[in-house]
């Protein structure tokens, strides 16, 4: 059953974050649903701009669909991730999507304030929620590459005035995380004082963390072993931070890098051990199993395993 992500926060605000897990085909959707089934968690799918293009984003829509048909006991939402202002306005006009994240945040603080303000506006009249983004994390998110230099943290008292006059529904700050393969350079660490302090000035205002795998160093090392060349020194953020981050309202957890490493390294293991096979569907089928068991862990380390029926009851 698909709902709006409001309503997955109103439960989860200051209890446990709900997984916001990112799919581009078939294999990565049936570990998913398979994955929360599993640890009957609600979950979050989001589907990049990159991801609608990767195919057809009728095609991605009709998979989630049919998964939805084929898994009844299954609540979610599903989210535009890191969209653009044309972007989210075709997704609000779909009426497919719970919710719409608009990243304005490599504009000058007013400009993301008016762009998000615009894209609230037209939400708000289809009943979707918006997630906006202020400060900047490192990394490499679709088309948007920040380096280091340029990161910054989320200030907590512009994050009340941007709230206040853009009128958006959570909040995708920075808080010491970083997108994609920037997490590679090194071990990432949550500024928990940023989170308390964002949650105290803007309560009940739910906080999205962005770049949130944690690159398992078992992950790496089997992908290496298995020809890959990713660096052995790579760390994201630590699983057992998530949940102390739900608890001071982190209420959305975007993992996708993880899930990424897992396809990879199922891949390249297959085919170096069976280097005479070409069938792609034997490794897809490891590889939905392998997803799903990755999804259900993270939902216990996010704390929504268990909260299925806490969820329906509220509906």
């Amino acid at each position: 059953m698909i709902v709006t992500t409001a309503q997955l926060y109103k439960v989860a605000y200051k209890k446990f974050a709900a997984g916001a897990y990112n799919i581009n085909n078939l294999e990565q959707t049936m570990g998913l649903f398979r994955g929360c089934i599993q640890s009957k968690a609600p979950f979050i799918i989001q589907l990049s701009k990159g991801a609608r293009n990767y195919t057809d984003k009728r095609m991605l829509e009709a998979i989630i669909r049919t998964a939805e048909q084929m898994f009844p006991e299954a609540i979610f939402a599903v989210h535009l991730d890191h969209g653009d202002e044309a972007t989210c306005y075709d997704c609000i006009d779909s009426g497919f999507y719970s919710s719409v994240m608009i990243d304005a945040s490599h504009e000058s603080f007013e400009e993301n304030i008016a762009i998000t303000r615009r894209v609230v506006d037209r939400a708000h009249a289809e009943g979707i929620s918006v997630e906006a983004e202020l400060g900047m994390l490192g990394g490499v998110e679709e088309d948007i590459k920040v380096d280091e230099g340029h990161a910054c943290l989320t200030n907590p008292d512009e994050a009340v005035e941007f709230v206040e006059r853009s009128g958006c529904d959570s909040l995708a700050a920075a808080i010491g995380t970083s997108h994609g393969a920037y997490k590679f350079k090194g071990q990432q660490s949550l500024r928990f004082d940023v989170i308390e302090a964002i949650s105290q000035k803007v309560p009940g205002m739910p906080i999205v963390m962005h770049g949130s795998s944690s690159v398992p160093i078992e992950e790496v090392q089997r992908i290496n072993a298995a020809g890959g060349k990713l660096d052995p020194s790579a760390r994201g953020v630590a699983e057992n931070e998530y949940l102390p981050a739900a608890k001071l309202g982190v209420t959305k957890v975007n993992i996708d890098t993880d899930g990424r490493l897992v396809w990879t390294r199922v891949h390249r293991e297959f085919f170096r051990d069976k280097p005479a096979e070409f069938d792609f569907r034997p490794p897809g089928k490891i590889f939905m199993q392998a997803y799903a068991d990755f999804i259900a862990h993270k939902n216990e380390k996010l704390g929504s395993a268990g909260q299925l029926e806490t969820v329906r009851e509220s509906l």
